[in-house]
């Protein structure tokens, strides 16, 4: 695989009030644990984006790179990061995933590397716009990096504002594929609907 992934856990979570989504308990298993199960078969190296104090994921073993960019950013803040790191273990292509979302397809890297421009990202059906981009589900190549740092540094902080300026693909992919946890009810669903 020429491949490597970074999982997105430096969002500050306001919406579950605070903490570690991650961590959060989706049956026997944490979201983070779902994420990393379903991502390791995929890509051939792993690395964790989080931000504060990294010790804290300890336990999984991962190599975690912080946001280089200041204030919270947002997840290109850690598209960058995972990039960064991606080009000094030697890989051309970074995969993107959301720490929040725990049932992504598990072809996700394959279908992804179908189309051969710089920037490719999932989506799903949408009745009105046909297709609605899941902008943390990507492939990115590792050599944009400098370009996406000059525009953090800009003020860019939404991820198709500069993805359609990169030669963005979209892959669609199905209706429920991408589940996140966002607040409180969203994981009492998940309880109920995802397996």
């Amino acid at each position: 695989m020429t491949e490597c992934a970074v999982i997105l856990a430096g969002g500050q979570a306001n919406r579950m009030g605070g903490g570690d989504k991650g961590r959060l308990m989706l049956g026997d298993q944490s979201l983070i644990h779902r994420v990393i199960d379903r991502i390791t078969p995929q890509v051939a190296a792993l690395v964790l984006n989080a931000n504060g104090d990294l010790s804290r994921f300890d336990d999984l073993c991962l190599p975690v790179v912080a946001d280089s960019v200041a204030d919270f950013p947002g997840p290109l803040a850690g598209v960058l990061a995972g990039m960064d790191w991606a080009a000094e273990q030697g890989y051309e292509w970074l995969i993107s995933v959301a720490a929040d979302t725990p049932c992504f397809p598990m072809d996700l890297a394959a279908r992804l590397a179908e189309c051969d421009t710089p920037v490719v990202l999932a989506a799903t059906p949408d009745p009105e716009r046909g297709r609605l981009p899941q902008p943390t589900f990507g492939r990115w190549q590792v050599a944009l990096r400098h370009d996406l740092r000059a525009a953090l540094n800009d003020g860019v902080r939404k991820i198709r504002q500069w993805t359609q300026a990169n030669g963005e693909s979209l892959v669609l992919f199905g209706p429920d594929d991408f589940f996140n946890i966002n607040t409180p009810e969203d994981l009492v669903w998940a309880e109920r609907n995802l397996k």
